[in-house]
This record gives structure tokens, C-alpha cells and sequence, in this order.
């Protein structure tokens, strides 16, 4: 782990810290104790008798801070430069870059719906986008739809990255591959 690694890991623990003192908050409704309205991101111990921490939202916010770290961990690797060669373009670490960038955008403009339409049906009534920081009143996050956002996110930016994996093996390592494959020893 080298010196720019570590910094991330400090960084990425005090945004956790961060994320746990000042968790996503639902209050619930005067008129209807079922339905909960988003109300904002209040400290952890000075929550309103009123309202309850959303628990959801909070483990999408850690996953994807989880991402972001292990993203800069991976970008901030030691890479062994070939001899003669220039340092390219790498697609991976362009691809880790914007799985970053969609995942903060998906939580910043998570969707919302009104809190009066939340129904027991699988698919919610999606109201629109909105920045998280300047939410209307009586709206809710749509959870369903921002686990679905982040779950296409995170399997196409892994599928990328598998696709532009440029570690190609040996010579030698393909042929002991070849050989394995065909079950023929080394010395046949």
C-alpha cells in the first residue's frame, strides 16, 4: 500500500464517520402515521421523536462511498511502467473514474414521488429527480428505483472493466494453458 492509498483510506473513514453522524432522515407524516416524508440528513442523536433514520438510503450511501474508495485505491495503485514504453490512455481507470462520478450523481438526484402516493404496489409512482440538498416538501426517495440505478451502474462499470482489462499473459503462460486445457502433460 503506498502513500497515496493510505491517504484515500483516511479520507474515505472520515466520510464514513461523517455519513453515520449525519444519516438520511425520514419524518413521518401528521396525517398519516404509515407514510414517511424525506426530511433531510439530521445529526444521529438529535433525531425528533417524529422521525427515523432511513436505513436504505444510508446503506446505498455507504456502498457507494465503499466504491469511490476501493475506485481511488485502484486508480492510486503502483503501475509497472514496460521499459521503453509510454504511459497510454487506460480505459479501465477511465471506466472506474465515471462509475464514480454516476454513483455521486445518482445520490445526489435520487428519485422521489409524493409521500400521499406511496402505495403497497412493486412499482412506486416516480414524481422526478430532484438535487437531494433542495428537496420539496412531502416528497420521498423512491428507494426500488435508486437500487436499481446503482445495480446498473456498478454491474456495467464491472463489466467494462473486465472488457478492457489489458494484462495479457506470457507466451509461456498461454501455452501451459493450452496444455492444460487439452490435458496433455509438459513433456508430451
Amino acid at each position: 500500500m503506498n502513500h497515496k492509498q493510505k491517504i484515500a483510506l483516511w479520507v474515505g473513514a472520515a466520510n464514513l464517520i461523517v455519513l453515520l453522524l449525519f444519516p438520511p432522515v425520514d419524518s413521518f407524516s401528521f396525517t398519516d402515521t404509515q407514510a414517511l416524508a424525506f426530511a433531510g440528513f439530521q445529526f444521529v442523536f438529535a433525531l425528533a421523536a417524529n422521525e427515523a433514520v432511513n436505513g436504505s438510503v444510508l446503506f446505498l450511501e455507504i456502498v457507494v462511498l465503499l466504491v469511490n474508495v476501493a475506485t481511488a485505491w485502484l486508480l492510486l495503485r503502483d503501475v509497472k511502467e514496460v521499459a521503453g514504453s509510454k504511459r497510454r490512455f487506460n480505459f479501465q481507470s477511465a471506466i472506474l473514474l465515471m462509475v464514480a462520478a454516476n454513483l455521486t450523481l445518482i445520490l445526489l438526484f435520487p428519485p422521489f414521488e409524493y409521500f400521499y402516493a406511496i402505495s403497497k404496489a412493486i412499482l412506486p409512482t416516480f414524481q422526478g429527480f430532484y438535487f437531494i440538498f433542495m428537496v420539496e416538501p412531502m416528497l420521498t426517495i423512491v428507494t426500488p428505483l435508486l437500487y436499481l440505478e446503482v445495480m446498473f451502474v456498478l454491474f456495467n462499470g464491472a463489466v467494462l472493466w473486465l472488457f478492457f482489462n489489458r494484462e495479457e499473459p506470457t507466451a509461456q503462460e498461454t501455452m501451459e494453458l493450452m496444455r492444460k486445457l487439452s490435458g496433455k502433460k509438459q513433456g508430451s
